[in-house]
């Protein structure tokens, strides 16, 4: 069986969601992988020699090193760690994540080259990344869609006899969170009956921001802060309708998991969002930044009811393909 060293942010405090290097690494240690970690170091540059020295330690230890890749400045911790790998004649393979990593490709190709073109396979967990990265010459980019334990959600086809809006996001501003109090307060305007809540922890100080929007326009809106996955899975029954108001993105798992659940997600039309849900098909579709737009959609749903339950039956039988029993066989093969 095979010793993996997993390389990402491995954060656990209450300012940081839940990565890949938690999700994936935890299944792939329930398969029977020998997994290391690192890092959990909060601060950057320790996180950073944590790393280093991991890669340097465990090298004759572990067959292969899993890298995840994002475009933000850990960006540059990729790129460190990648060309260390290739010093030591280790394999790594590069999991793309962010939304913006085509900036990269497009700012720093040689930077990127020297992460993407030496790289024993890339792995785009959503085929929106693998077009992106086609369309640079990174033709080897294998295809793994982000995983759930489908049995761990329990779906309901529920009714919408009050709005009641679910929001589950780091509060950053690229995912935009405003846009959902600028959404209920437009509900509001039109004499719906409309709730909101707001899940997640702060990221940028996007979380002070939103709440003092909320309290300038009067509004009641529940903050949660940053909750377990079972805790805004209970938390998700009590709501109705899932909105994902990102003006960046992949594949976010948040709604991957709404679709399981049986919510009808009305989300922005951005990065791999179309590539995850065909608009009125399994989910609705709008234009980014744009409350009128998510404001319909949000009405459509409440007032059709066919509509909304073809949705959601759909949205749960794609999302099934995405459970871990159907994706694991293509982390087997690629690590075998």
């Amino acid at each position: 069986m095979k010793n993996v060293l997993y390389i990402g942010n491995n954060l656990k405090s209450k300012n940081s969601n839940i990565s890949g290097i938690q999700t994936l690494g935890a299944l792939l240690e329930k398969e029977g992988y020998t997994m290391y970690y690192a890092s959990s170091k909060t601060n950057i540059f320790f996180r950073l020699v944590d790393m280093f020295w991991s890669v340097v330690k465990l090298q004759k230890k572990v067959d292969i090193v899993l890298l995840d890749t994002y475009s933000t400045t850990n960006f540059y911790y990729a790129l460190i760690i990648s060309r260390l790998c290739q010093i030591l004649s280790l394999k790594y393979i590069s999991i793309l994540h962010g939304g913006n990593l085509e900036n990269r490709l497009k700012k720093n190709p040689k930077l990127s080259g020297l992460i993407f073109k030496n790289a024993h396979k890339l792995v785009a967990p959503s085929n929106f990344f693998q077009t992106v990265f086609e369309a640079y010459d990174y033709n080897e980019v294998i295809f793994i869609p982000n995983s759930i334990e489908i049995d761990n959600y329990s779906f309901d086809n529920r009714r919408i006899d009050r709005i009641k809006l679910l929001w589950v996001r780091s509060f950053a501003s690229i995912y935009n969170p405003e846009l959902a109090v600028l959404v209920l307060e437009k509900l509001i305007e039109r004499n719906y009956d409309a709730e909101l809540t707001m899940v997640g922890p702060d990221s940028d100080g996007s979380l002070i921001k939103v709440k003092t929007l909320a309290e300038s326009k009067q509004l009641k809106i529940h903050f949660t802060g940053k909750l377990a996955k079972s805790a805004w899975l209970e938390l998700s029954k009590n709501s109705n309708v899932f909105i994902n108001t990102t003006n960046l993105d992949n594949t976010p798992l948040s709604v991957i998991e709404a679709m399981a659940l049986g919510l009808p997600v009305v989300s922005t039309n951005v990065g791999g969002l179309p590539y995850l849900i065909s608009d009125h098909i399994d989910g609705l579709l709008v234009e980014k930044e744009n409350v009128d737009a998510m404001v319909e959609a949000i009405i459509e749903l409440n007032s059709d009811e066919n509509l909304r339950s073809k949705l959601v039956t759909n949205a749960r039988a794609k999302v099934e393909n995405y459970d871990w029993k159907v994706v694991k066989p293509k982390w087997e093969a690629l690590l075998s």
